[in-house]
């Protein structure tokens, strides 16, 4: 959150960003027309020394975590609930910075089963190893089907195992059946567990 923060300070938003803040810590009912402003405030370009996140994903970020610990939670799940796609993909890139345990699961589960690919990765960030084994192989093989970069997916390397290959083979045969190749990275993965089987 600090590097977030950073990020934003030395631009001309920087006084509605506190202002924000200040009233999404003291008055939480505001968060929700904060949230859903931050785009036309702050704008949605690439936030300078914060790879893979925009300004408005930041202030986001920044306003959920200015939210009074015990509001956390439930706030966070209607923000993404009634929030269009930009603001979920806010919602699921903080939720590993905020204090939600596993009350997230069920936006991520929400995430993963939409077609929206930007929404799946973010879904597959570091909250994700909250998932249960069998919905994080179903959801690195989405990633695999709707073409969304397994470098997406945080804690890969850890959490492949021989049952996500075994569903990549059979992938792969689906494939090959229909004279398509296999995406390179999950190709590549797929080749290295079998590998490592061996």
């Amino acid at each position: 959150m600090e590097r977030l923060r950073a990020a934003l300070r030395d631009t001309p938003q920087d006084e509605w960003v506190d202002a924000a803040l200040t009233a999404a810590a003291e008055r939480p009912e505001t968060i929700r027309r904060s949230f859903a402003a931050a785009g036309r405030r702050v704008g949605r370009a690439p936030l300078p020394g914060v790879p893979g996140w925009t300004a408005d994903e930041a202030a986001r970020a920044l306003l959920l975590a200015a939210l009074p610990a015990d509001r956390v939670p439930a706030e966070t799940g209607e923000l993404y609930r009634y929030g269009d796609a930009d603001e979920k993909r806010a919602v699921l890139k903080a939720l590993p910075m905020l204090a939600v345990g596993t009350a997230g699961l069920p936006l991520l589960h929400d995430a993963i089963r939409t077609n929206d690919a930007r929404l799946l990765a973010a879904a597959l960030g570091p909250y994700a190893r909250h998932l249960d084994q069998a919905a994080w192989r179903q959801a690195v093989l989405k990633c695999v089907f709707t073409g969304v970069p397994l470098s997406a997916v945080n804690g890969l390397g850890e959490r492949a195992d021989h049952e996500l290959a075994a569903m990549l083979a059979a992938f792969s045969d689906e494939r090959a059946a229909a004279g398509r190749p296999m995406p390179a990275d999950a190709a590549a993965l797929l080749d290295r567990l079998t590998r490592e089987e061996a």
